[in-house]
């Protein structure tokens, strides 16, 4: 004895506003635990990640803050040297200075600890 089962015609039309909804929520949590794991000095960050809708299957989580990607996965040690003038000067430096020989920061990823976060449904 056998048992055939066939799925209707336009099946993947009726199951696609399902997913689309599930895709909608996955995305939206997945910013909101990556904004709540990213580090906060002004702000900017945390309010630069958004998600966006691309089709009906997929979503983009972005965080568009220029620096992103250096807190994501942080600097290795370099040189910074002035572009235009001869010297650098910030408000807490005691003088201008030629070049700088800056540390490099250490990794605060938040992006991809959101994505692999694991979620029950």
């Amino acid at each position: 004895m056998a048992v055939v089962v066939v799925l209707a015609p336009g099946w993947q039309a009726k199951l696609r506003p399902y997913v689309s909804r599930f895709m909608d929520d996955l995305a939206s949590d997945i910013a909101a635990d990556a904004r709540r794991y990213a580090p906060i000095d002004t702000g900017r960050l945390v309010e630069s990640i958004r998600v966006h809708r691309r089709g009906a299957y997929t979503r983009r989580i972005h965080a568009h803050a220029p620096y992103a990607a250096w807190v994501e996965y942080g600097t290795a040690p370099h040189i910074i040297r002035p572009n235009s003038k001869k010297a650098l000067h910030w408000p807490t430096a005691r003088h201008p200075v030629a070049v700088v020989h800056h540390p490099g920061t250490r990794a605060q990823p938040y992006l991809r600890p959101a994505v692999y976060q694991r979620r029950t449904p």
